[in-house]
C-alpha cells in the first residue's frame, strides 16, 4: 500500500507590483521571490469595505453560506490577488492553512484579510478558507502593539483547516484585502476603540514579497510519492 505524506509547502506571493484585482500580475508559486521584487499596495477605506459574500442578510442571525464565487469582488482595486498557474496534476490540501505576510501601513492599526480560493477553468473563484488579523494584536490578544508608518512587520493569519481537492486545470489563489464586511467589524484605522468613534482614517497598506520579506501561504499538501511530489503547475 502506498504511503501518504503531508508536506507543508511554501507558496510565495509574487508580482511586478500590480497584483490589484484578479486581472493583475500577482502570482502564487513554489519558487521564492527575487531580491528586488516590488511590493503591492492597496487602499483600505472604512467607508467602502471589501465585502464578505457569505452573509444572508440577517435571515439566520448572520450565519454564513458557502461555497461562494468571489470573481466579481476580485475586480475591486483594494483586493490583491496572487494566482498559481493551472495545476498539471490534482492536489489535495488537508490541514491548517496559514498566511505569513510582511506588511506595512500608513495607519497605526489596520486589518488584513487572507482568503484561499479554488479557481475553476471557467473563472469562478470559490472560497475555501479565510482569516483576519487586526494588526495591533499581532503579538497576542492580551495587548495592543501599534504600528509605525512605513515600518515592515511580519504577521501570521490563521485561515483555519480544510480538506480540499484542487483538480488538474484549476488554479490556487490567495486574496489579500482589508475587510470582510459584515462578517467582521470594520477597522477605523485610528488605533482607537472603533466602537465609540465616528471618524476614520484611510489606510495605505502594503504587502512586501521579496527575498528579504518572502510573504507566503503555508499549504499542507498530501502526496503518495513522498515530499515535493505535489503542487505541480505549468
Amino acid at each position: 500500500m502506498a504511503t501518504s505524506w503531508c508536506e507543508l509547502q511554501h507558496w510565495f506571493l509574487r508580482s511586478g507590483g500590480n497584483a490589484a484585482t484578479r486581472l493583475g500580475d500577482g502570482t502564487l508559486n513554489v519558487e521564492p521571490p527575487s531580491a528586488d521584487e516590488p511590493a503591492d499596495t492597496f487602499t483600505y477605506d472604512h467607508g467602502h469595505p471589501a465585502p464578505f459574500m457569505g452573509m444572508d442578510g440577517g435571515k439566520s442571525s448572520g450565519t454564513t453560506i458557502g461555497p461562494r464565487d468571489y470573481q466579481d469582488v476580485q475586480l475591486r482595486p483594494d483586493v490583491l490577488c496572487f494566482t498559481s498557474p493551472p495545476l498539471t496534476e490534482g492536489m489535495e490540501v488537508t490541514g491548517f492553512v496559514k498566511a505569513v505576510l510582511f506588511v506595512s501601513s500608513s495607519a497605526a492599526d489596520t486589518d488584513f484579510v487572507a482568503r484561499l480560493f479554488d479557481v475553476h477553468p471557467d473563472g469562478r473563484a470559490i472560497d475555501v478558507v479565510d482569516g483576519i488579523l487586526r494588526v495591533r494584536y499581532r503579538a497576542g490578544f492580551d495587548r495592543a502593539v501599534f504600528m509605525e508608518p512605513g515600518v515592515i512587520y511580519k504577521i501570521e493569519i490563521d485561515l483555519d483547516a480544510t480538506s480540499n481537492w484542487f483538480p488538474a486545470g484549476h488554479q490556487i489563489r490567495l486574496e489579500i484585502t482589508g475587510s470582510a464586511f459584515p462578517r467582521f467589524d470594520r477597522n477605523l484605522n485610528t488605533g482607537g476603540n472603533n466602537w465609540d468613534e465616528t471618524e476614520w482614517v484611510v489606510a495605505r497598506n502594503m504587502i512586501h514579497h521579496c527575498e528579504q520579506f518572502p510573504s507566503h501561504v503555508l499549504l499542507p499538501v498530501m502526496t503518495r510519492d513522498g515530499p515535493h511530489a505535489a503542487g505541480k503547475a505549468n
